[in-house]
């Protein structure tokens, strides 16, 4: 119901072969950029703030430019991009008579859509970014699906060398961070070369054939505290993604003898390339894969595998449904919570609707369905049990059970039109957001039924106080159960969710509630002083004592004190809200544990730091600091 800005998405793809090749065989010089499009488009989900494209032409001659970029804002971003790489390409062929030779027809691309975790927006924020220098060795192209937590330690390391960084942006710093490791390798390399007797243009290429990635991204790695999947390109050829060690940011690859191909999402290479799930790999966390200059590709171990930190909340909300795996464990998590849902009805079946909103969780809408059918067949299995076989009629009461024993599953809520911006007065745009859902009348018995509703997730909940329980109450039904596939979200995420105040959470405002209800308030105080105190520690020393809001409580007092909150005045159905376990999310999902939006256990030691800084703003009322 809610829309959350999530990650990024990232694309690459180094051609292997001549491009005369992909002419001759697939018709066109664009077969790369082709791909690329799709990968992109594939991935909208992942990013609608902006876009952007890079190539490298391995084949241009000096005076003739080798790199292109395009960058567009906004939703549509995507195809402006594309409709401006059309068009500079349109202009070029009056004056090129070789294709070849036209503008963004390369041997590597590069792709990314842009959702802002860092609340800064504007088309200098928007990758690949790109470090110009006149030799093709030290060129970078960057792009990358991450935040760090720690930039302030990327920052000081920089400046401390002596560099003068344009921007405070965790970006620009890996930019720069990367691109003095580049100088540092092509001046290794000169001087080794050199001193053999290697001289002009010899010289040059014998730098360009022998550039190790490795030497450029280990030691700069190292430092990274934050999740993420780092996606570079060097000028004379040489490419590369490497991925954070405990995987909390998901990367996939495939390569064959003609193209490599590298995203952040597995079924998009699927879709992309026509494979099968097998011949789409995982790239191992800590690792790196590397594509040389001739095309040769390593998998190379950079930062070691640290753990399994996959995140959780990555399955459930944002990846495309259409990967067997995820799909597989959305239906669980609607399967499981089947019976925190039984016990909310009271068992009633026969007076139960059951449907979904928004449509990302129709896959654990199923699950549910499959879970409560389970359920309906032994109860009916109980019920024929009980008939006595002697009964005259006893065999058309067991097929009277069969046949009319069903679950009654209905789409209730429709999304009828979108909320426009252009719209600020408040109690306009409020009457407004409460018919941005529709609901389909006539299938809930009025004083009747409970209508039960799956969402995938319930975060802030604003959503369903300006719209879905009011509208769902139109129906009259006597009680209305709203359910979250995945846990209650407490904490902030830092690790490129953009989900970083305290107060936007419903958990996190309903345990602030409940503490000042119960004369608690001391707690609150408490916690804001640990919090202080640590603010001047190394952040391998802090702990988060944000949990300490929630420890008083239950999982279910905190859920019935959220529906206290969200109802709208004047409901009159009886609102109960369930929210997945913490077991039930892990044994949905079992290879994904990163779970610290639910638990608190962050990752790594930057995100408890960033936790206790954001409960600090909170609670001196800054909310709308970025830490």
């Amino acid at each position: 119901m809610e829309t959350l800005k999530h990650e990024c998405g990232v694309a690459m793809i180094r051609l292997r072969k001549p491009l005369s090749y992909y002419k001759e065989k697939y018709g066109t010089y664009f077969y790369g950029l082709n791909k690329l499009y799709l990968l992109m488009e594939k991935q909208h989900n992942r990013g609608q703030e902006g876009a952007g494209l890079g190539c490298i032409k391995l084949s241009s001659a000096p005076g003739n430019e080798y790199i292109f970029r395009e960058r567009a804002l906004g939703a549509s971003a995507i195809q402006e991009i594309f409709d401006n790489v059309k068009d500079v390409v349109g202009h070029s062929k009056a004056t090129i008579s070789n294709e070849e030779d036209l503008p963004f027809v390369g041997d590597i691309y590069m792709g990314h859509l842009r959702y802002s975790t860092t609340g800064k927006s504007g088309i200098s924020y928007v990758h690949p970014f790109l470090r110009r220098n006149n030799w093709r060795a030290r060129n970078l192209l960057l792009c990358g699906n991450f935040n760090m937590t720690n930039v302030d330690e990327i920052f000081n390391s920089i400046v401390s060398e002596g560099q003068h960084p344009k921007i405070y942006a965790d970006t620009v710093l890996i930019l720069e961070q990367l691109g003095s490791r580049l100088d540092d390798e092509h001046q290794r390399l000169y001087r080794q070369f050199r001193e053999m007797g290697y001289d002009g243009r010899n010289l040059t290429n014998k730098i360009e054939a022998n550039i190790s990635i490795p030497n450029i991204i280990t030691t700069p790695a190292q430092l990274w505290d934050g999740g993420f999947v780092i996606c570079g390109a060097i000028g004379s050829g040489d490419m590369f993604a490497l991925r954070d060690p405990l995987g909390i940011r998901p990367a996939f690859y495939y390569y064959d003898d003609e193209i490599v191909v590298i995203a952040s999402e597995r079924p998009v290479i699927q879709t992309t390339m026509h494979l099968d799930i097998d011949q789409v790999k995982e790239l191992t966390p800590g690792s790196a894969i590397i594509v040389n200059q001739k095309g040769d590709i390593s998998i190379t171990d950079i930062l070691g595998e640290r753990g399994n930190q996959r995140c959780s909340f990555e399955r459930i909300y944002f990846s495309r449904g259409s990967d067997a795996d995820i799909y597989n464990e959305r239906k669980a998590l609607g399967k499981e919570i089947a019976q925190a849902i039984l016990k909310a009805i009271d068992n009633d079946l026969k007076n139960t609707v059951f449907s979904f909103i928004p449509n990302t969780a129709e896959v654990a809408y199923i699950g549910l369905m499959e879970g409560m059918e389970l359920f309906l067949k032994k109860q009916v299995a109980e019920e024929i049990s009980k008939i006595d076989p002697n009964t005259p009629d006893y065999n058309e009461k067991i097929l009277d059970l069969l046949s009319h024993r069903h679950l009654r599953c209905e789409k209730i809520a429709i999304k009828d039109i979108k909320l426009r911006t252009f719209i600020t007065e408040g109690d306009t745009r409020d009457d407004l957001a409460a018919h941005v859902y529709d609901v389909t009348y006539g299938q809930v018995n009025p004083g009747i039924d409970n209508l039960v509703v799956i969402d995938d997730s319930i975060v802030r909940g604003t959503t369903l106080k300006q719209s879905i329980i009011g509208i769902l109450d139109r129906l009259h039904p006597r009680r209305i159960i709203i359910v979250s596939s995945s846990p209650q979200v407490r904490y902030p995420d830092y690790y490129g969710i953009d989900m970083s105040r305290m107060g936007e959470f419903a958990a996190f405002r309903a345990a602030m509630r409940l503490l000042k209800k119960r004369g608690m308030q001391n707690i609150i105080d408490s916690v804001y002083e640990k919090c202080k105190a640590q603010e001047k520690l190394p952040k391998e020393q802090v702990v988060n004592y944000v949990n300490e809001i929630y420890a008083p409580f239950t999982d279910e007092e905190i859920s019935n004190e959220i529906a206290e909150m969200l109802v709208p005045a004047g409901t009159k159905a009886e609102v109960k809200i369930i929210y997945q376990t913490l077991d039930g999310l892990h044994k949905s999902i079992p290879n994904h544990p990163g779970d610290w939006y639910f638990s608190g256990n962050y990752p790594t030691p930057g995100g408890n730091r960033m936790v206790n800084l954001a409960y600090i703003n909170y609670y001196e009322g800054n909310p709308d600091r970025r830490n």
